[in-house]
């Protein structure tokens, strides 16, 4: 799309919103979300847009549209919403953070040990994601962990010499030469087709969380899940600005409401999710294991040169944050 018609589309789209509000008609948004209908984060924006329009007295009616059905799932999601071609999205940090360095941050390997520690993580961090966003001409809602990712393998990895060669699936760059340093084979496929790649034997290990672990049935095809602690990875939900500049203030209030209480639900399920999930995959015939020493001080020494390389494009600012949780 060129420049003059992005630029008509956009202010075309905020007129009619703006009369809208201005009508007092409920302003519709549609919410781009890349998981499926069931998945932890799809979820957390459906029960989102249900308080954004309980706390608006039905002013705001977002729509969520799973499985990346409106046609964006990946890196492109930043521009795309920049660009209001969605006005409001689901994304992966990670994924996007091409795009925009920093937020390659939350899932920097081993920053945090635990759920309160990524809390923390992310309340240091926060400035500098809603400052980022605001320079991709968007407002950050609200962000949320995964529950930790672990190692999901058919044999037991105790050291570092049981990652060697492993074809595992990884979900972001971090990941990939986390694994690489490790002495892996990492893959990047898309989430519908890991289930089928470890039946063919394209991979035989991903890197995930117990939940994922969970709804992929990997016990099918896997036995181990190892809490290697890798990292509490956050989806976010941006909102284009021009929508946002086009809401009343009461929306705006509404919706910020209606954020900061799903940002602090989301938070409480990923960890109970957690719990629940690593129960079923053992009941189910997963061994859950924690690293050992040995390989707790490989995956750190392997952190290290990740964050090394990531600090090299990091601001002043960024770096405070590395130089704080880096071990």
């Amino acid at each position: 799309m060129k420049p003059f018609k992005k630029a008509l589309l956009v202010l075309t789209l905020v007129l009619f919103s703006a009369t809208l509000a201005w009508a007092g008609k409920p302003l519709k948004l549609d919410l781009n979300a890349v998981y499926g209908a069931t998945s932890f984060h799809t979820m957390g924006a459906m029960d989102f847009a249900k308080l954004a329009k309980a706390y608006s007295n039905g002013n705001i009616d977002i729509t969520v549209h799973p499985g990346g059905s409106l046609g964006f799932k990946g890196p492109e999601l930043l521009k795309s919403v920049k660009d209001a071609q969605l006005p409001m999205s689901d994304i992966l940090m990670g994924v996007v953070a091409g795009s925009e360095h920093v937020f390659g941050l939350s899932s920097l390997p081993r920053l945090a040990a635990s759920f309160d520690e990524a809390k923390t993580l992310y309340n240091d961090c926060k400035p500098l994601y809603e400052k980022a966003a605001k320079k991709w001409n968007q407002k950050l809602l609200y962000a949320a962990p995964w529950p930790p990712s672990g190692l999901v393998t058919k044999k037991a990895v105790n050291t570092a010499a049981d990652i060697k060669g492993l074809k595992t699936r990884t979900y972001d760059k971090n990941g990939a030469n986390f694994l690489r340093e490790l002495g892996g084979a990492p893959l990047s496929l898309p989430w519908g087709e890991v289930y089928s790649s470890l039946r063919t034997g394209m991979i035989d290990s991903v890197l995930t969380s117990a939940e994922s672990t969970k709804n992929g049935k990997f016990w099918e095809v896997l036995e181990n899940f190892t809490n290697i602690n890798y990292a509490f990875p956050l989806n976010m939900v941006t909102i284009n600005l021009d929508y946002w500049k086009s809401m009343t203030k009461d929306q705006q209030n509404a919706m910020l409401k209606a954020a900061a209480d799903t940002e602090k639900n989301q938070w409480s399920n990923s960890e109970a999710k957690t719990r629940e999930a690593l129960a079923i995959i053992k009941e189910k015939g997963f061994t859950i294991a924690e690293p050992s020493a040995a390989l707790s001080k490989e995956m750190d020494t392997a952190a290290a040169k990740i964050v090394e390389t990531f600090s090299a494009k990091a601001d002043s600012k960024t770096q405070s944050i590395l130089d704080k949780y880096a071990k």
